[in-house]
C-alpha cells in the first residue's frame, strides 16, 4: 500500500512543473495522462473520488473508454472561463484539444448540466442520455457522483452496461484506493495553488 501511494506521490511531483507552467485550460494538461479531472480549491469526498476511478476502470475493461472533467468553478478552466456552466460547448473545445493523444468519449460535469462528446464532436445519442440526468449543483463530492452515475448510463447505453457491484463495498482494495485518492486529491491542490500563484505573480522592478 505505501509503495502504491509513494509511485502516485513520485508521478506527480514529476509532473508539476509542466502543471505549474500551464496558462491554459487545465483539464486539458491532467486528462492527457490520467482519466479524471477533479475540480481545484474544492473538498471531494476521496470515497466519491475512488469511486469514480473504479467506474472508469471498470468502464475501460468493458470496452467503454471514457475520461472525465469534473468543473466546479470558472478557475478549473483557466483561460476558458467564458465556457463555465457551458457544459456541452467545452467538452467540443476539450474533446478537441485531447483528440491528438485521445480518441475515445469524453464526459464533462459542471453544477447545471453535462456535456459529451467524442474526439472533440458532440455525440447526439450520448447527449441524449445526459441530459436526462439531474444537474449535480455546486457541491464538488455531489459533481463526482453525477460523473459516477453518467459514466454507467452512457455506458450501458452502448451497450457495454456494468456491474452493480463497482464502486461500492468496503473491501481492503476499496481501502487503498480511497486512500490514493485522498492523496491525489491533497496533492492536486497543492498543484493547483502552484497554477495560481504563477498566474497571478507579477514581475517585480528591480
Amino acid at each position: 500500500m505505501a509503495s502504491r501511494v509513494a509511485i502516485l506521490v513520485a508521478v506527480l511531483l514529476v509532473a508539476a512543473p509542466a502543471v505549474a507552467r500551464a496558462n491554459g485550460d487545465p483539464a486539458s494538461d491532467y486528462l492527457l495522462v490520467q482519466s479524471t479531472f477533479l475540480p481545484f480549491n474544492a473538498k471531494v469526498d476521496p470515497a466519491a473520488a475512488a469511486r469514480l476511478a473504479d467506474t472508469i476502470r471498470a468502464a475501460d475493461k468493458a470496452g467503454f473508454k471514457i475520461k472525465v472533467a469534473v468543473i466546479g468553478s470558472r478557475y478549473d478552466l483557466g483561460t476558458a472561463f467564458s465556457l463555465y456552466n457551458k457544459a456541452q460547448r467545452y467538452s467540443q473545445f476539450l474533446g478537441l484539444e485531447l483528440s491528438f493523444q485521445y480518441a475515445g468519449n469524453l464526459l464533462v460535469v459542471m453544477p447545471n448540466g453535462y456535456g459529451y462528446s467524442i474526439k472533440g464532436k458532440t455525440d447526439h445519442a450520448g447527449v441524449a442520455v445526459v441530459q436526462k440526468l439531474p444537474p449535480p449543483g455546486k457541491d464538488a463530492t455531489k459533481q463526482v457522483e453525477a460523473a459516477t452515475r453518467a459514466i454507467r448510463k452512457l455506458s450501458a447505453a452502448s451497450g457495454h452496461p456494468l456491474p452493480a457491484s463497482v464502486g461500492g463495498g468496503g473491501s481492503s482494495k476499496t481501502r487503498d484506493r480511497i486512500t490514493i485518492a485522498a492523496g491525489s486529491l491533497a496533492l492536486a491542490a497543492v498543484l493547483a495553488a502552484i497554477v495560481f500563484w504563477r498566474r497571478d505573480r507579477k514581475p517585480t522592478r528591480e
